[in-house]
């Protein structure tokens, strides 16, 4: 019985990419008979009805910041200020839970996003992320011993 082998079962490999290539050319129309349509400027990836639709219902919300670096680096503070317990939640307008571990996170983030960054902040930039950070590390040490 051990002599007895199994007969093996192949297998065939059928290679259609050249069928595939000829019908792919079949049905391509000749690019020089056919007219180019007119130019339409393209849509950004989202229009800005869509992306403030919730701002342009309600007119009374402030404008958002505009995005940059400095804006950037403040919305971490601001969220770093918050688990710390620091500010107070703008909708509930109570503080915030203290959350070292989480408010520990984002200044380390902050802290990362410096030194990624080094050398290509201007002046004013690199001065306000290295203030922010030691404000923020002195909340910290307040904030834990409390």
């Amino acid at each position: 019985m051990e002599d007895e082998q199994k007969p093996e079962r192949g297998f065939t490999v059928v290679d259609r990419r050249d069928e595939a290539r000829e019908a792919e050319a079949e049905a391509t129309p000749d690019l020089k008979s056919v007219a180019a349509p007119e130019a339409q400027p393209e849509a950004p990836p989202f229009a800005a009805s869509d992306a403030g639709s919730a701002a342009a219902a309600d007119k009374s919300a402030p404008p958002l910041p505009p995005v940059d670096f400095s804006s950037f680096a403040i919305s971490l503070a601001s969220s770093a200020l918050y688990h710390l317990g620091m500010v107070a939640d703008p909708q509930a307008g109570t503080p915030g839970e203290k959350n070292l571990p989480l408010a520990r996170h984002t200044i380390d983030t902050i802290e990362l996003l410096q030194q990624k960054t080094a050398g290509n902040l201007t002046d004013d930039e690199a001065k306000l992320i290295g203030n922010l950070l030691a404000e923020l590390r002195m909340h910290f040490v307040e904030a834990s011993r409390n």
